[in-house]
């Protein structure tokens, strides 16, 4: 195994410490939660640069890579439904998007076919890190609301992403396989 699919897998472990600190020790101002959320953050931004630069891109990476970060960004957004700090329907509509694109990877990846993500995914990624950043923190009359309104940009740039993701997935996938 590689460094970057190690990172991806470190990111895939701090998930559950991350859940740990968001619901079984809640805070005003979470900063630990905050800080375990970028090192985890920090850790697909450097996995992602170590493959690139060291030509260590992988079959296992490009598909490791994806759901570390669907499963990093679920927890966090489902954690933060459970104490109040975000609107479950905002929560279901992302969790949906990645689970159908998570489903079309594995469909993809059957037939030996990796559908790159697009822009407007990693734009997607960024607004939705920007966003459980800011709810995470919670500080008063300021993050909460606006980690909700980025977190709405999020579902947009999803919706949008999902929606480029499976135009690719249609045209290069046999379906009669």
């Amino acid at each position: 195994m590689n460094l970057p699919n190690a990172l991806s897998l470190v990111r895939i472990f701090l998930v559950p410490v991350l859940v740990v600190f968001l619901i079984v020790v809640p805070r005003p101002y979470n900063l630990t939660a905050a800080a375990v959320f970028l090192a985890a953050v920090f850790t697909d931004w450097l996995d992602g640069r170590i493959a690139r630069s060291t030509r260590q891109v992988t079959t296992l990476g490009k598909l490791l890579d994806p759901v570390a970060d669907k499963l990093l960004i679920s927890a966090s957004l489902i954690s933060l439904v459970q104490v109040g700090r975000v609107p479950a329907w905002m929560v279901v509509l992302i969790v949906c998007r990645d689970l159908a694109i998570t489903g079309l990877r594995g469909i993809a990846a059957s037939q030996n076919v990796i559908i790159q993500a697009s822009d407007f995914g990693k734009a997607t990624m960024i607004a939705e890190v920007i966003a459980v950043a800011l709810l995470i923190v919670n500080w008063p009359a300021v993050s909460v609301p606006l980690g909700q309104a980025v977190l709405m940009v999020a579902i947009l740039l999803s919706l949008a992403s999902g929606a480029i993701y499976f135009h690719k997935f249609w045209r290069c996938i046999d379906l009669a396989k």
